[in-house]
Parts: C-alpha cells; structure tokens; sequence
C-alpha cells in the first residue's frame, strides 16, 4: 500500500488470478496454515479482505475477531482500520482506545490512528501521530508515505 494503514499489499495479476467474486484469488484462498492461536483464521480472513479493500467483509471478520478474543491487538487494529474505511469513526475510536492501552508505542498504532485523524480532515492530529510512528520507525515507508500523503492534503486545502 502507498499510504494508508498499515499492510503488506500484493498486487493482483490478470483475469486468471480473479475469484468468481470479481476479488482476487487470494480473497478466496484456503488459510488452512493460519498459526495455532484460534483468532489466526479470523485476523487472516481478515487481512486478506482488507487488502482487497472489501472493507465491510473485513469489518466483519476483525469484528468477530475482538470479540471472541479481545486481547488481540492484531484484530483490533483491523477493526479500526476498516471500521476507518466505513467511515465508522465511532467504532474506530473505541477499537483506537483500547489499543492504546495494549500498544501505546507501536508505529503500526500511531500510524494508523493519524490515518483515521487524515480520512476525518484533522491534519494536526494526524501529523502529530504520524511523526511519532515516523520517530519509532524512520525505515517505515507506510508512515512516510502518510506524512507526504499529509503534505500535499494540506497544500490542497490551503489553495482553497
């Protein structure tokens, strides 16, 4: 992904890689090798959706993924993340507050937060997470991409 939250983004291929849903193939593949920890499957499916920006099935999955295992801060930062995409900003808030509790200093967390500010219009609040995930983790492309992402949103909205 160029900008956005964070996420390991394979590019589809051609029509021999679509699934008969219009999806890629990777949206319908078996996740049998998922780890042992039961929220795997759930967090997997989930991821897999997201990346194919079916935001409301990913929704859905990292849904049911916090609430049958709530401790989980890879489930919940894809329900924030496509609760964001829903523009669901209540549910990402909430989703939002308890991982800072869990991962208060991760530059997944900080990044992904200043996104949600960034889809919202807050370019203060996003540029302050943004900067502190980019100070945890300078190599992040992600976090940089959102920092120039956040550049050039503010510069479009100053012409106006």
């Amino acid at each position: 992904m160029v900008a956005g939250c964070q996420s390991n983004v394979k590019s589809a291929g051609g029509a021999e890689d679509m699934s008969s849903f219009g999806d890629s193939a990777d949206s319908v593949n078996d996740l049998s090798d998922a780890s042992y920890y039961p929220t795997d499957e759930l967090v997997q499916k989930g991821k897999v959706q997201f990346k194919e920006r079916n935001f409301g099935k990913s929704y859905a999955l990292f849904k049911k993924a916090v609430e049958v295992y709530p401790k989980d801060p890879q489930a919940w930062l894809g329900y924030a993340a496509s609760a964001d995409h829903l523009g669901r900003f209540d549910n990402a808030d909430l989703a939002y507050a308890k991982l800072e509790k869990m991962i208060p200093n991760r530059p997944e967390f900080l990044n992904n937060r200043g996104y949600s500010y960034l889809l919202r219009g807050d370019l203060p609040r996003a540029r302050r997470y943004f900067v502190k995930a980019y100070e945890i983790d300078p190599s992040n492309e992600t976090t940089a991409n959102n920092l120039e992402l956040m550049r050039n949103s503010a510069s479009l909205a100053e012409r106006g």
